[in-house]
């Protein structure tokens, strides 16, 4: 086990441990990562950070969609670093009609297994949260789903939150809205995953390119929509205490 040595924070700083964010995508994690400080490579993930966080070592590891995906990207940063926490941070689709785009999602429940709520001293909109191993990209998907009473939907969140019940980690949830319960994405990205579960950036790209008038805009809209949520849930993120 590596020791919380791999991070030097200034005189009289108090390390109480390390804190473990772990995202689908690296863009997910921009925001944050703006607004922290002593940010270094980790060698070994496939984007991984350490950094200061309010005088607390941290780590954060995106690895792709989906709990196998997650579960890698948590099980290697608990290889290496003792874990006072477990955040799942990221995008998710709103199943809530009252929820909008960039708003934040605290998860007080993730299928099921409860989660804590971080210290903040700023609004957000906590409930169960649905995880599954697809997106959910229609808006009748989101309406049924609704009926399962969580308020939002994501891909991550159940897997990590089961391996911290069973390590005994504190874990949390928090989420940004990126497509309302209104709103059908431009695709159905469930198609354009490869075998490994990630996103198939040149299926998708191909799939644009067969519908330029429409796809492309669609596409552009979602991608700058994805942008301001990355910022919107660094600036919550970042004021928040786990």
């Amino acid at each position: 086990m590596v020791s919380r040595q791999w991070l030097c924070l200034e005189p009289g700083a108090v390390d109480v441990g390390v804190l473990a964010f772990i995202a689908a995508e690296a863009r997910e994690l921009d925001g944050l990562l703006a607004r922290v400080s002593r940010v270094a490579k980790l060698e070994g993930a496939p984007f991984g950070r350490t950094f200061e966080f309010h005088g607390r070592a941290a780590v954060a590891v995106a690895n792709g969609p989906g709990p196998l995906l997650a579960s890698r990207a948590l099980e290697l940063v608990k290889g290496r670093f003792d874990l006072d926490a477990i955040i799942s941070v990221g995008y998710c689709g709103a199943l809530e009609d009252e929820l909008a785009a960039n708003d934040i999602v605290v998860g007080a429940a993730v299928n099921g297994v409860e989660a804590r709520e971080p210290a903040i001293d700023r609004g957000y909109i906590a409930g169960p949260v649905f995880s599954s191993d697809r997106v959910i990209a229609t808006a009748e998907e989101k309406r049924v789903l609704r009926r399962t009473g969580a308020i939002a939907a994501e891909m991550e969140a159940a897997a990590l939150a089961e391996r911290a019940r069973a390590w005994g980690i504190p874990f949390y949830c928090v989420r940004v809205v990126t497509d309302t319960a209104a709103e059908s994405l431009p695709l159905d990205f469930n198609c354009y995953r490869a075998r490994d579960g990630r996103f198939s950036r040149s299926r998708i790209l191909l799939a644009a390119l067969r519908r330029p008038g429409t796809l492309v805009p669609a596409l552009r809209r979602l991608d700058q929509r994805c942008k301001t949520a990355s910022e919107a849930l660094g600036d919550f993120v970042a004021d928040c205490r786990f």
